[in-house]
């Protein structure tokens, strides 16, 4: 009976010895999940350094010769618009729905949006209230010279270039393609603060108007129900915006494509995601993969 009882406890002894010696199953740290890459440029035009967010689709490789539209991003920094705006360019270049061509994105972060997004004012209330506003020509002069040219010299890009911009940014979205509009070639304007100034942008004749400016430009306009200018002018948004669709339609360029979209569930607030959407839809009918 010892022996057995010694036996018993040589044997629990052992086992337990054993069970202790093995180590648990290790969980593997976890990774990161990478949405894009952060790059800062020296902006010689600016005077300043500016942080652009750039997003690669899914088989982006440097080494192959395959190349990609690219969306330009005002407002894109990470707690802007840049992270639910990849998502939907990712969402629309899905196989089973590639309404959207796979594209990069470059959003560009925001130092002094009021500075950088709008034109000088003749209103004395607008320069006081905006003390920095009126530089969107060194903004513009950016784009061309410095931007533009370091993502076409860095990245494998087509001659495909969209940009989306809303408030302030719809603003200078708008400045552009009245002025220069070669820049891009697809224009997604949100709730355009076209109030700047008093709408003098709207008094203006836009160079797409030209009859001579045939360059296939697509041009998206979404509003929402958003009511009076901010700064406290008797413009409503919604009227702006029309206005807008309306004197582009009435140019003469064989080029241009206008699409206007209401939105009236959404505000100044909600409505970037569900335009952005609706751009895609509208600017790309027949999935057109150019």
């Amino acid at each position: 009976m010892q022996r057995l009882t010694l036996l018993l406890v040589g044997i629990f002894t052992t086992i337990l010895a054993s069970g202790q010696g093995k180590k648990p199953p290790q969980t593997p740290p976890p990774k990161a999940f990478v949405l894009g890459v952060i790059e800062e440029i020296d902006s010689k035009v600016l005077a300043e350094k500016r942080i652009v967010n750039i997003y690669l689709p899914e088989g982006y490789q440097a080494g192959d010769t395959v190349r990609y539209p690219v969306i330009y991003l005002l407002d894109g920094s990470a707690d802007e618009d840049f992270i639910h705006v990849v998502g939907l360019v990712h969402f629309n270049s899905f196989p089973w729905i590639e309404r959207v061509p796979k594209s990069i994105v470059v959003g560009i972060a925001n130092t002094d949006r009021r500075r950088d997004f709008t034109y000088p004012t003749t209103l004395e209330a607008d320069r006081k209230k905006f003390a920095t506003a009126g530089k969107s020509g060194q903004f513009i002069a950016f784009l061309q010279t410095e931007l533009q040219p370091h993502i076409e010299r860095r990245y494998k890009t087509t001659s495909a270039k969209t940009l989306i911009g809303q408030s302030l940014g719809g603003l200078l979205a708008t400045e552009i393609l009245f002025k220069n509009p070669a820049l891009f070639t697809r224009y997604i304007i949100i709730s355009p603060s076209l109030w700047w100034d008093n709408g003098s942008l709207l008094a203006q004749t836009p160079a797409v108007a030209s009859p001579g400016f045939t360059r296939p430009t697509d041009v998206y306009i979404g509003v929402g129900k958003e009511g009076l200018a901010a700064n406290g002018l008797p413009r409503v948004m919604e009227v702006d915006a029309n206005l807008l669709a309306e004197k582009l339609r009435a140019a003469k360029s064989s080029g241009l494509k206008v699409h206007f979209d209401y939105l009236p569930q959404e505000d100044h607030a909600t409505i970037t995601h569900q335009a952005v959407f609706n751009a895609f839809r509208l600017l790309y009918p027949a999935r057109d993969q150019k």
